[in-house]
């Protein structure tokens, strides 16, 4: 009997699609212009359609959660497959609303004291609703609410019919969890397809009340989305599979801060971004602590120099390349930071002493406070033991004592000696993993100084990338001044890039949560248990971003630029791949 009653409202909707075309049949040519606005094949069912080879299913959500929050539509919204989404609202009369809403409220108190009479347990189930409907009477009458009556409808698309049985029941799945409830449309596909075209048309006519502070929670209808005209491709964003592409040079300052836990992929993403922005002229600088950018420089024609005790690849830490007053006092201050770390620490009265002994030296070699135009060579700035000789002429034994190494002892092949060095190449890689540890730190606080000395000469577009940052906030002066840096790179055209896997023991000192909060651009990649708390206090991260962190594969990361918080797969093209992949197996295959 249902059969035939389909096929005989199958057999009219098919003469009432025929009519139409009668009626509006006129040609160009020979073209049937519906032929530009109609689907070439439709084929109906009682639970899908297949449009033009494809199959359709039209689903409407019957059942809400009992309370509404912020963003509880995003598990639909985000759903990450082929979905068409319509939503229609109409207002409905507050004179029409009332008097249902007093008759629904008269009958749930009936029900509520026969139940007290007869002595039986009133439920939730019962006050609940009512509650809710006497506050929203309530609140209709004083005008602070509207009701609206919301029809929700979904249209999945297929290539199969397996598919598309597959993919309703996950989307059942995903909307139950936030407690929504859904319905095919049985014998209405037609209906709702239509409904759910950008037509305005609710055919369909599956609708539910709701309040105008639970409607407004549905706004905005759409998923969150990263994309700068300007900018470089990072990924696809999990959301919608759209494209993540960001311009951090837009952004309020061009520093960046990467954490994740060991195998997470930060290095891959770090180098993803370097080839990128490579591409697009940007000069970019590495601090190279573990030999994972070496293979990307020989593939781009980049510049590696490597530092070690026998190198002969110097830099010399009294170098300045500008004859400016404010540049000059902020290149002592360095200085003397990098002298504290090499003297294992230095109290107020030693850094006095150090302050006078370089301003002596520097005026020895006709450079002082005050600028000149001079210029100079590499040769002409002084060098470690000039330093250390107007040192010992101040008679500072002590100091003198706790430096000798870096003049005459040991190490004074790497600190003194003049620099043969220069940053002309588009990617320039310190690498320094052969120095040994007890000194590597302070190798890297001098190529800090040495790029912030050559960025103020030579302003353009620049990255300046510090793998392992961690290392060097374990002592206060290196600290102190990779902070300054990040807050004056703006000024120069400079986007400091940190990446480091210890979360825990970066925020929790001063200067490292004021390089976080200097750092438009966040990249969080997997966190375990001990540094989610403190990575989600720091960047007030949602349950929802917290539990991504925790079980997002490799390569996968929240990106936070500004306000915007997007989860991508950080990819790279089969081209890009071997340049700058680690993994051992894989470059033992390709030998």
């Amino acid at each position: 009997m249902s059969k035939t009653i389909f096929r005989r409202r199958r057999r009219q909707k098919i003469n009432k699609v025929e009519e139409q075309k009668k009626a509006l049949s006129f040609h160009v040519g020979s073209q049937d212009q519906l032929d530009f606005i109609t689907y070439s094949g439709l084929e109906e069912y009682p639970d899908y359609l297949i449009v033009d080879g494809r199959y359709v299913k039209t689903l409407f959500v019957s059942g809400f959660p009992y309370t509404a929050s912020s963003g509880w539509l995003n598990h639909l919204i985000n759903f990450n497959h082929n979905a068409d989404i319509s939503y229609h609202i109409e207002p409905v009369d507050a004179m029409l609303a009332l008097p249902k809403l007093n008759r629904k409220i008269t009958e749930l108190t009936s029900t509520k004291r026969a139940m007290e009479r007869a002595g039986k347990i009133i439920g939730a189930e019962l006050t609940d609703p009512l509650d809710s409907a006497i506050e929203l009477r309530d609140k209709i009458q004083r005008g602070q609410e509207n009701l609206f009556q919301i029809s929700l409808y979904v249209t999945l698309s297929c290539e199969t019919l397996a598919e598309l049985n597959r993919t309703v029941k996950l989307l059942e799945t995903v909307l139950a969890t936030r407690l929504f409830y859904t319905k095919s449309a049985l014998y209405q596909q037609i209906e709702g397809f239509q409904s759910a075209l950008p037509r305005c048309d609710n055919q369909l006519a599956q609708k539910r009340n709701l309040d105008s502070s639970s409607a407004a929670l549905t706004f905005p209808f759409i998923s969150s989305e990263l994309v700068h005209e300007s900018g470089v491709l990072y990924g696809i964003n999990r959301s919608n599979s759209s494209l993540v592409i960001l311009d951090r040079f837009s952004l309020p300052n061009a520093n960046s801060i990467l954490f994740a836990q060991s195998g997470a992929g930060k290095s891959y993403t770090a180098k993803v971004e370097v080839l990128r922005h490579l591409m697009q002229g940007t000069k970019v600088i590495v601090v190279d602590p573990e030999r994972e950018y070496q293979q990307l420089a020989a593939s781009v024609g980049g510049t590696r120099i490597k530092l070690s005790v026998h190198s002969k690849e110097k830099i010399n830490p009294f170098d300045i390349s500008v004859n400016d007053p404010d540049s000059f006092a902020d290149h002592v201050q360095s200085l003397t930071e990098i002298i504290s770390l090499m003297a294992d620490g230095l109290s107020s009265e030693e850094k006095s002493v150090v302050d006078q002994a370089i301003l002596k030296t520097y005026k020895k070699f006709g450079f002082g406070k005050k600028a000149t135009n001079k210029v100079m060579r590499n040769k002409d700035y002084p060098r470690m033991f000039d330093f250390y000789a107007t040192l010992r002429s101040l008679k500072q034994p002590k100091l003198v004592k706790r430096l000798q190494k870096y003049t005459t002892g040991s190490l004074s092949e790497v600190f003194d000696e003049h620099t043969n060095i220069e940053l002309d190449n588009r990617l320039v890689v310190f690498d320094t993993k052969d120095l040994p540890e007890s000194i590597r730190q302070i190798m890297h606080l001098i190529i800090a100084q040495f790029v912030q000395n050559q960025v103020q000469g030579d302003i353009c577009k620049r990255i300046f990338v510090i793998d392992e940052a961690w290392l060097m906030l374990e002592h206060e002066e290196s600290a102190r001044f990779i902070a300054g840096m990040v807050r004056r790179a703006r000024k120069y055209y400079l986007g400091v890039s940190i990446i480091s896997q210890q979360a825990n023991d970066f925020l929790s000192t001063n200067h490292g949560r004021a390089i976080a909060s200097q750092s438009a651009l966040r990249i969080l990649m997997r966190q375990d248990t001990t540094t989610i708390r403190n990575v989600a206090q720091e960047f007030r991260l949602s349950e929802y971003e917290q539990r991504f962190l925790l079980t997002c594969e490799r390569g996968e990361a929240l990106i936070i630029a500004d306000q915007h918080h997007v989860a991508v797969k950080i990819t790279a093209s089969e081209d890009e791949h071997p340049l700058i992949t680690t993994d051992p197996s894989e470059r033992t295959k390709r030998k």
